[in-house]
Order: structure tokens, then C-alpha cells, then sequence
């Protein structure tokens, strides 16, 4: 296990700058791979540390991002919505899919989603369980694309591996990549497009400008820092 090696900070056309990234993401990929030695198929995130504030409201930062190759693992889905919309959801895979049956189960304590999404209409009963959804991040919300009209290619987005992101309290987005077990590139792929999302979610002040701090590691191993001036 070790630190990445830096690159320089010249400012980087586009096409030589995607060529230094994942060149870099691959040699901090090996050591975050080789210090995975627990016995199991260990999870792979980054840790990005914005240079924002995310207390203040203007300068939260939040989105959604497709994985070229996912995260490795089942994403349950629930859909508040009703008639054709709700069997849309289900046909395109939804795991729950009701209204105010559903939101009578979630007020009772039913939580086992990962994912929410809801039809405009669905919103008036849904509104009551914004205390439960609301504080675990899962509360359909149009800002962040999760109160939808097309219901059958959200489902299908979120269980195929959107994966949706948020700035916490220190500024700090963690988005999981994926097992050890993806290997170095598809796990740089991951890495390179949720790179590209949550940077770009930032406020326009701040795009362009080096973040932080970006950190790879598996559940149990180190922090690999990556050099954040290539981002």
C-alpha cells in the first residue's frame, strides 16, 4: 500500500488531461486493490472534498450519475405512484410501487429501498412521509430528478446503476464505485464519470477550480490520495 504518485499541475488540454487521469486512477487503483486483503469482495469508493460550503443553501451540491458499469450490487427501488404509471413501475422493475398504501407501509418503518422515485401526483400522500424519507436522503424531490413523469426508463436507470449523490455537512461526496473484484478499468471508468458529475454539480464559481481533496479506498483499506489538480 502507498500514495499515488503526483503528476505535474501544468494545465492539461482535454484529451491529454482524460489520458493523465486514467493513467493516474489506474496506478492509485492497484495500490487501493492491494491493500484490500480482508478475505472478501471488498467495495471501492471516492471520497471527493469539495471547496464549498454546503451548509450554505447556494452552495449544495447534489445529482445523480450513470455508472458505465455499475455498482455490483442490487438496487431496490420504490415507486410512489398510481394506475398506469404504477404499472409502468412495476413492469420496468420497480420492487414497490403503491400510493398511500405504501406510504402507510414506510410510516410503519418499512425502509428496505435504496431508491425512491415518485409521479407529480403521487406527491400530496407521499408528503407525510417526508419526515421518514426526508433525513435518509430518499425523499422524491424534482431537483434531483427522483419525481418523474416517465416512470419506466427511471426504474430502469436506477436499477441498471444511477446512482444518486449529495455533499455532506464537511463539503465531503462519497460515491461507491463498485467491488475489487471490477477490476482497474472498469472501476476507472466508474471513477472518471462520477468524477465528472459531482465537479460539475458545483456552483458555477467554482468549476474549473481544484477541489480539495479526492481519495480512493476499499471498505477496510487505506485512503489512496489522487493527485486533485488533474480534476
Amino acid at each position: 500500500c502507498g500514495r499515488a504518485a503526483r503528476r505535474g499541475r501544468k494545465k492539461l488540454d482535454p484529451a491529454a488531461a482524460r489520458v493523465a487521469q486514467e493513467a493516474h486512477l489506474q496506478e492509485a487503483l492497484r495500490l487501493v486493490r492491494a491493500c484490500a486483503v480482508r478475505g472478501y469482495d471488498e467495495g471501492v469508493s471516492v471520497d471527493v472534498h469539495l471547496n464549498v460550503d454546503a451548509k450554505r443553501t447556494e452552495e449544495r451540491v447534489r445529482g445523480q450519475v450513470m455508472l458505465p458499469h455499475g455498482q455490483g450490487k442490487t438496487v431496490r427501488v420504490a415507486v410512489f405512484a398510481r394506475g398506469a404509471d404504477a404499472d409502468a413501475a412495476r413492469a420496468a422493475g420497480a420492487d414497490l410501487v403503491g400510493a398511500e398504501e405504501l406510504v402507510a407501509e414506510v410510516m410503519a418503518g418499512r425502509l428496505d429501498f435504496e431508491r425512491v422515485l415518485a409521479t407529480p401526483d403521487a406527491l400530496p400522500a407521499l408528503a407525510k412521509a417526508a419526515r421518514v424519507l426526508g433525513p435518509k436522503g430518499l425523499m422524491p424531490n424534482p431537483k434531483r430528478g427522483t419525481v418523474v413523469t416517465e416512470v419506466a426508463a427511471a426504474v430502469q436507470q436506477a436499477k441498471a446503476g444511477q446512482v444518486e449523490f449529495r455533499a455532506q455537512n464537511q463539503g465531503v461526496v462519497m460515491v461507491g464505485l463498485g467491488k475489487v473484484s471490477f477490476g482497474a478499468d472498469r472501476l476507472a471508468d466508474n471513477a472518471i464519470a462520477a468524477l465528472a458529475a459531482v465537479l460539475g454539480a458545483r456552483p458555477d464559481r467554482f468549476r474549473g477550480k481544484p477541489v480539495h481533496r479526492i481519495t480512493l479506498s476499499s471498505t477496510n483499506g487505506p485512503g489512496i490520495d489522487l493527485d486533485h489538480y488533474l480534476w
